[in-house]
């Protein structure tokens, strides 16, 4: 038995399933239906004994998430671009439009068969694992873990939320210069801070805001609800946004930064990439139809 991660419930919780709970702590798992899965499969330990999904959560019960995979990932010949990468853990751009993990075969985990070298250090894992969620249409950075012990550190980071991460999106309308969403997701806390670092005439929608967002929970979807609750939805959304524009075009929200402390050498890691190039090429198309439109 391999343990992935292991978490001490804290005093002082609210009534909470352990369904939910571990959806909040195991950040790997990408989705409800799959923690269902998990939690079904016995891959939850509850004080060293399966858990429920309905059990309800106590503080100071130590949940375990452990490795139940026996088969390997099916290998998909997609290449994946690496952003840094070394025996212990890799980052990847993760491209829009290919879930991290799942049922699926078209998956960034069966893609890492064929893109990740596999570590040589005594607690490598069988297989290189993402270490937290990016939602299909969403790209950007992802952290992938190569060792047992980077797995449980960067999830102990992710869990105590030393793990900081910047998107950049763009959204419909004109969004105040900076400010704080905080709004409950499902009945769980969400805080996300965001910053705009320009606005654009459309014709679509009178104006576009190219906006910094930093999410310092970590809920399903954060980002794009919080946006779309707030009046600005991140354009391209069709789960989300009440009018999605441009359809077709996909989402506009990218991960461009993480920063977080390497799980061997202890030091500070500072990863950044540029958004994709559709960005700017939508802003300055919608500006330029709208200058030509009010000649």
């Amino acid at each position: 038995m391999l343990i992935l991660q292991q978490h001490i419930v804290p005093e002082g919780i609210p009534r909470i399933r352990l369904l939910d709970y571990a959806l909040q702590v195991f950040t790997t798992i990408p989705s409800r239906s799959n923690m269902k899965k998990v939690i079904m499969r016995g891959a939850i330990l509850v004080d060293s004994q399966p858990g429920q999904k309905s059990d309800w959560v106590i503080e100071k019960q130590q949940i375990t998430l452990i490795d139940l995979e026996d088969k390997p990932p099916k290998p998909l010949d997609f290449k994946l671009e690496i952003i840094y990468e070394d025996e212990h853990l890799a980052i990847i751009n993760k491209p829009a439009g290919i879930e991290v993990s799942g049922n699926k075969y078209y998956t960034v985990q069966n893609a890492l068969v064929s893109n990740i070298t596999p570590s040589s250090e005594p607690d490598s894992l069988k297989w290189s694992r993402p270490v937290h969620r990016l939602d299909m249409p969403t790209s950007g950075l992802l952290l992938i873990a190569k060792t047992a012990s980077a797995i449980m550190k960067l999830g102990q980071q992710f869990e105590t939320r030393k793990i900081k991460k910047k998107y950049h999106a763009i959204v419909a309308g004109s969004i105040l210069d900076s400010g704080e969403i905080n709004s409950p997701i499902d009945g769980q806390e969400a805080l996300t801070n965001f910053k705009c670092i320009n606005r654009y005439h459309s014709l679509k929608t009178k104006w576009l805001s190219s906006v910094e967002l930093f999410p310092l929970t970590g809920r399903t979807h954060q980002l794009r609800i919080h946006m779309a609750d707030y009046g600005f939805p991140i354009v391209g959304d069709k789960k989300y946004g009440k009018d999605p524009i441009l359809v077709g075009k996909g989402l506009f929200l990218a991960a461009v930064e993480l920063s977080f402390i390497h799980p061997h050498k202890n030091t500070p890691m500072n990863i950044t990439i540029n958004h994709p190039i559709k960005f700017d090429s939508l802003l300055e198309r919608e500006e330029r139809k709208w200058v030509e439109h009010n000649k």
